[in-house]
């Protein structure tokens, strides 16, 4: 299935409004009503630019997907391509931590994609265009033709998107960051950097 196109701005603002309700109400609490109301509109003129839910989870997906490229172009640009995509990956992990991205939302439409097929299949584009963009770096990293990082580093990339949503979801607590997170999250960034070590050390062996 084709992911829709980017949002129009006030598709955009309409999403950046309803983000909140849905990581507190969750996908299944969350009604048409409650998202317009967050939205600052009535239902019949919400159901103009979102007819479904699922509608939108895919322009948040869609969207987020565009931040995602755009970070990879950077990573692919860099005079160090292995200690960028370490850095990046490294600061979104951070900012699941620190609670300032959005953890609780995506742990609703990770749990909703087990439910409803819609919603599953939006998912799973999402991490299957996230896995293309590492394969694409680990690639450039090691110095090989694109299919035979695919080959050698399918897994690799399928770990990587694992723990990046495992620190996304573990956000949603809320609250004090405990020591215990912190170490957890610690935890992930050393095995996305033992990961990462394996693509690079490829390279060398070849």
């Amino acid at each position: 299935m084709a992911l829709a196109t980017a949002a129009r701005p006030r598709e955009a603002e309409i999403l950046d409004s309803i983000r909140q309700t849905f990581a507190e109400k969750g996908f299944d609490g969350a009604s048409m009503q409650d998202l317009a109301r967050a939205a600052g509109m009535s239902v019949g003129n919400f159901y103009r630019y979102f007819p479904s839910k699922a509608a939108m989870v895919e322009a948040i997906v869609t969207r987020d997907l565009a931040e995602v490229e755009e970070k990879f172009t950077g990573i692919a640009a860099a005079a160090d391509p292995l200690a960028a995509l370490r850095c990046g990956l490294h600061q979104h992990i951070e900012e699941e931590c620190s609670g300032c991205d959005d953890g609780p939302l995506w742990a609703e439409i990770t749990a909703a994609a087990l439910r409803k097929p819609e919603i599953g299949a939006v998912v799973q584009k999402m991490e299957s265009e996230i896995r293309g963009y590492l394969l694409s770096a680990f690639a450039m990293i090691a110095g090989m033709p694109r299919d035979e990082a695919e080959r050698r580093f399918a897994a690799h990339s399928a770990m990587v998107v694992m723990l990046v949503k495992a620190a996304a979801i573990q956000a949603q607590a809320g609250g004090q960051v405990s020591a215990g997170r912190i170490e957890l999250n610690g935890l992930v960034k050393r095995m996305i950097d033992a990961v990462l070590a394996e693509v690079a050390a490829a390279q060398s062996k070849d």
